[in-house]
């Protein structure tokens, strides 16, 4: 009676065996599911950026605000007749803090 009791729970483990540890066990199916769902989050991002882009491709092709506005960031260029004015601040003019921090310890 023994043997077939252990031959049973030995059928038992072997038929269980693929369904958790085989190719296409539980497992496996798990891992793929999480890669699934990462591919998916940076498809999604990489959608939103090429929608982006698409959309300054189209801006530079139809208009003249776009080209406009790159060459005033990325070149500091102006139009005529406007005046660049660029504002540096005084290193000494800032109250320094780590004198008044010390005098309070």
């Amino acid at each position: 009676m023994r043997i077939v009791v252990y031959g049973m729970l030995a059928l038992l483990v072997i038929i269980q065996y693929p369904l958790w540890l085989g190719k296409g066990g539980w497992l496996r199916v798990y891992e793929l599911d999480r890669g699934v769902s990462k591919q998916l989050e940076k498809n999604e991002a990489l959608a939103a950026r090429n929608a982006k882009l698409a959309g300054e491709v189209k801006d530079l092709k139809d208009g003249t605000k776009a080209i406009e506005e790159r060459a005033r960031a990325e070149h500091g260029m102006s139009k005529e007749g406007e005046i660049f004015v660029q504002v540096v601040p005084n290193k000494k003019s800032a109250p320094d803090t780590s004198a008044s921090d010390q005098s309070k310890k």
